[in-house]
């Protein structure tokens, strides 16, 4: 950033890029496994939808991290002080499946950010690209949309039941499966285990449930019902938190040839909502 660039001239980031190379090893993927509670791929097998989630983390010293466990603001990402990040959604185009014990790469590009004003106070959406390649091959492009809020009270749910649907799963979150998922993606932000500071300082009534997993769950359960339908794409979109206590559903129906809507929620309402399209 030159020393011209305003501090809400965000342009200067349009374009960074970011690498970043990683074994998938059999030992994480075993963790993840236990972490979810089903079998682990072997060598060479396909990594499961979105566990490519818990690779290629930059391992940051305790020293860099901001007030709220996320990496400190201004390196790759641009900086956004006094607010809190949030994963809000994404889309994701499985093109081929990244195998178990093999190296692969993700490069990162930022393609867009854009300050809005909302009801709850200033917004700032980033939009990033990861594309992931194993053996010189292209096999997954995602976009990832990360919002950051000012800090305020979390929205709440609309009181009103999410819908049933054709198939549905019930996910009890807990501490220790909330703290393993931090563990596997090397997360550090606080709302996700330190209760004091995420009910205190972030206003939420209990731990905060990570956005990626309720994704993962959710395609997975897409995945459990239709196993002979491969996933193509799958485009997601955070609507409010989950919290502990509180079991939640991961729910779909098919709407049309080819594609699928999925929703989690709980009696409070739908929490994140996806769509997926298939062959």
């Amino acid at each position: 950033m030159t020393a011209s660039t305003s501090p809400t001239d965000f342009s200067a980031w349009i374009g960074r890029t970011e690498e970043a190379w990683d074994v998938l090893s059999r030992n994480l993927v075993k963790r993840i496994a236990a972490t979810f509670g089903e079998a682990a791929p072997g060598h060479g097998d396909a990594l499961p939808h979105l566990w490519t989630w818990c690779f290629f983390q930059e391992p940051l010293p305790e020293s860099q991290l901001g007030s709220d466990g996320h990496p400190a603001r201004g390196g790759f990402l641009p900086p956004a002080d006094n607010r809190n990040r949030m994963w809000a959604g994404g889309r994701v185009e499985f093109i081929a499946p990244l195998k178990v014990g093999g190296e692969a790469h993700r490069l990162s590009t930022i393609l867009h950010i854009e300050e809005k004003h909302g009801r709850t106070g200033a917004l700032l959406f980033v939009t990033v690209r990861h594309d992931y390649s194993q053996d010189g091959r292209l096999c997954i492009r995602e976009e990832q949309d990360i919002v950051y809020r000012e800090p305020n009270p979390p929205k709440s749910g609309s009181g009103t039941p999410s819908e049933a649907g054709e198939w549905s799963e019930t996910i009890t979150p807990t501490p220790t499966l909330l703290f393993r998922y931090s563990a596997i993606t090397f997360n550090g932000h606080r709302i996700h285990y330190d209760h004091p500071y995420v009910t205190e300082t972030e206003g939420y009534p209990g731990l905060v449930v990570h956005g990626p997993m309720i994704a993962t769950l959710n395609l997975r359960a897409f995945v459990r019902a239709h196993p002979d339908k491969p996933v193509r794409h799958f485009a997601y979109r955070g609507v409010r938190p989950l919290t502990l206590p509180a079991a939640f559903q991961v729910s779909g129906c098919i709407e049309a040839p080819g594609k699928a809507r999925l929703w989690a929620g709980n009696a409070d309402g739908t929490a994140q909502s996806a769509e997926v399209t298939f062959d």
